[in-house]
This record gives C-alpha cells, sequence and structure tokens, in this order.
C-alpha cells in the first residue's frame, strides 16, 4: 500500500512539475505567411481561374492551420514593400525567416504552386524556424487535373500529412 501511494505521490508531484513545461510545448506558434508563389514552366500562361485558385489555396492553408489550435498568423503588410523586391520568397535565400524574424514570429511559412501543364501541377509548402532557418515542416503533392477540387485536394494532403500530423 505504502508502494502505491508513493506511486500515486510521485505521478501527481511529476504532473504538476511537467504541467507547466507542456503547455508551453502547446501554445500557438506564430506564422508570417506570405503566400504561395505561382510558376509556369509550361506553354499555357496563368488563368485568372488559377489565381483565384491560388488566393483559394492561401485561405484554406490559413483556416486549416488556425482552426488546429496550434498556429496564429501574424500580419505582414508592414514589410510588403520589401517583400515585393523578390519573385518568389520560397527560394529567397532565407530572406522569409529574416522577415518573419523583423515581424516578430516564430514560424515563416511560403508555398509553390507550380504549373507544367493542365495535367500535371505540383504544389510544395514550406514552414521554417524564423531564428534559425531551419525548415521544421512542410511537403509537396503532386496534383493531377487542374481543378479546384485537385489544388484543394493537394493542399489538405500537405496540411494533413506534413504540418497538422
Amino acid at each position: 500500500m505504502r508502494v502505491l501511494r508513493a506511486v500515486c505521490l510521485w505521478m501527481i508531484v511529476a504532473g504538476v512539475v511537467s504541467g507547466p513545461a507542456l503547455a508551453q510545448e502547446t501554445s500557438p506558434k506564430s506564422v508570417a505567411f506570405f503566400g504561395v508563389t505561382l510558376i509556369n514552366t509550361g506553354v499555357e500562361a496563368i488563368t485568372d481561374t488559377e489565381r483565384a485558385r491560388k488566393a483559394a489555396a492561401e485561405a484554406q492553408i490559413v483556416d486549416m492551420m488556425t482552426a488546429s489550435g496550434r498556429f496564429t498568423f501574424v500580419d505582414t503588410a508592414s514589410i510588403a514593400e520589401k517583400a515585393d523586391l523578390y519573385a518568389n520568397l520560397a527560394q529567397c535565400n532565407g530572406c522569409d525567416t529574416t522577415f518573419a524574424k523583423e515581424l516578430g514570429a516564430d514560424l515563416a511559412m511560403t508555398g509553390e504552386f507550380q504549373k507544367t501543364s493542365n495535367l500535371i501541377l505540383s504544389f510544395t509548402l514550406y514552414l521554417r524556424d524564423a531564428q534559425t532557418g531551419a525548415l521544421v515542416g512542410g511537403g509537396s503533392a503532386d496534383i493531377r487535373g487542374n481543378t479546384d477540387d485537385s489544388w484543394q485536394r493537394g493542399v489538405s494532403y500537405i496540411l494533413r500529412n506534413r504540418i497538422l500530423k
């Protein structure tokens, strides 16, 4: 009986001591999301429909990550002028993390939709630590078919299986 009491007491103390530490680990991370870049390597021009899909994908990313309770998003408007100097913040040698740091965010997030043709597209999402620049999450999905549903499924796949997992 004494052993059982000792074990229970130890578990209670361990829970009290580790509780605040766990709470810190589960507090939401702030994200500076710089949007998704459309890359066209095909012969057909980017369409207004694809631009609308890009905007919908960006909203989907913010909505799903916010709904998880693990992420909050910071306003990036104050660095927009600097960011506009780069064609693709996902490939700017760390400017995304520099901007995220300026904004006080924990993480920097960028993405790319690459259109090879109306049949072959890919989506990549990068989530980097703002302090170190280390890649801490993200992934890539090949998309077949240039439809609203295929873009939405590609984004959802990366979020569910690579970021929110």
